[in-house]
């Protein structure tokens, strides 16, 4: 309880405060409707409409409770208005670019760890990698895999791959290099090879850097699935709702597509944090 308490906390601050925004923003419209009908708002009903209007500039959250509660419960799951089904779009996009993420990032760390030659070639590509925006290059990529006939779910997925894997290089060359020179030294004292050495004493002493990264992928391969998303002109996945939102001026549709993404990442890194809790708590390495 005492650990749910400061969540609870900042969560009713934010709530507060998105209110208090929704007003401030809604307002000119509020007062532009009044002045063309010719009748004086008081605070109560300024209040009011600045929390019901269909087309806010920032909804209320109650609007976008409402919303996402429409678009989930009272819609099918395979309806193309369901929040479900194109967030079950956008993930399975999320989960193929994490793994691809996932196995490249390992592998280059890997070699980085090992080979000098692609520790000082490979490396200063991958950080300059990250330098180039996203949504620049996702165009790029979208438009090669349509002409050479891929289409569909990988394009998206190497895009969530192309976000995801950095963090995962990081972290996995931070804790394959981890074990100390004392470490190091005891297994050439046991006489263990190279590939020994690797899987009994890098290996493990890398998992708490790798599951921390891991969180960090997941976050943001969803990122890099939405983004895939937006150039395709796609029709279905969170991306397309947020699309299709901001082209009719749907903010609450934008707002609930957004937050339903925030849920997912949420839950997704959360299950993340339960694997290593798990795994960890095997290997002794209690957190």
């Amino acid at each position: 309880m005492r650990n749910l308490f400061p969540v609870l906390t900042v969560v009713a601050a934010i709530i507060v405060l998105w209110y208090g925004a929704a007003v401030w923003l809604n307002t000119p419209w509020a007062y532009d409707k009044a002045q063309r009908a010719g009748v004086e708002l008081s605070t109560s009903e300024l209040i009011a409409d600045t929390w019901s209007q269909k087309k806010p500039k920032l909804p209320a959250p109650h609007q976008v409770t409402r919303e996402i509660w429409k678009t989930t419960v009272e819609k099918k799951i395979t309806s193309k208005r369901s929040l479900i089904y194109h967030s079950w779009v956008t993930l399975s996009a999320t989960l193929l670019g994490f793994a691809l993420g996932t196995v490249l990032g390992i592998a280059l760390a890997v070699g980085i760890v090992f080979n000098r030659t692609i520790d000082m070639s490979v490396m200063p590509w991958v950080i300059t990698s990250q330098t180039i925006p996203i949504l620049a290059i996702a165009p790029m990529i979208i438009v090669v895999l349509n002409a050479v006939g891929i289409q569909g779910l990988l394009p998206k997925a190497i895009i969530s791959m192309y976000l995801s894997f950095f963090p995962v290089v990081v972290g996995m060359v931070k804790g394959l290099r981890s074990p100390d020179h004392m470490q190091l030294d005891q297994m050439r004292t046991w006489h263990a090879s190279g590939a020994q050495t690797f899987w009994r004493l890098r290996l493990p002493s890398s998992m708490p850097y790798l599951f921390t990264s891991l969180k960090i992928a997941m976050a943001a391969a969803i990122v890099g699935a939405i983004v895939g998303e937006l150039p395709t002109g796609a029709v279905a996945g969170l991306g397309a709702r947020l699309l299709a939102g901001s082209y009719y001026g749907q903010t609450i549709q934008i707002w609930s597509a957004l937050l339903v993404a925030a849920a997912l990442a949420a839950t997704l890194v959360a299950i993340i944090g339960l694997i290593q809790r798990i795994v960890l708590n095997r290997m002794g390495m209690a957190q």
